[in-house]
């Protein structure tokens, strides 16, 4: 299961790179979050892994949703 999850977290992180959408990007980067929060749990760190949950699949999630909202796209601009 552990090599499941790494390899998981590692094709998730090559397609958040290459994503040329970057709401794509940022749903990959919460994946991966997620999937550490789930390795954590696995190898009995239960405090770290809820603390990850939170943080890093919540918190930054909307952050960067909200900082994507409120930016320009190079398509919608007319020059």
């Amino acid at each position: 299961m552990t090599i499941l999850l790494l390899t998981l977290i590692i094709l998730l992180a090559v397609f958040a790179l290459f994503s040329s959408d970057l709401l794509h990007g940022v749903v990959a980067m919460s994946a991966i979050s997620l999937s550490c929060a789930i390795l954590f749990y696995i190898l009995e760190a239960p405090d770290v892994a809820i603390t990850e949950a939170a943080v890093g699949a919540g918190v930054s999630t909307v952050i960067f949703v909200w900082a994507l909202r409120h930016s320009q796209r190079k398509e919608d601009r007319h020059e």
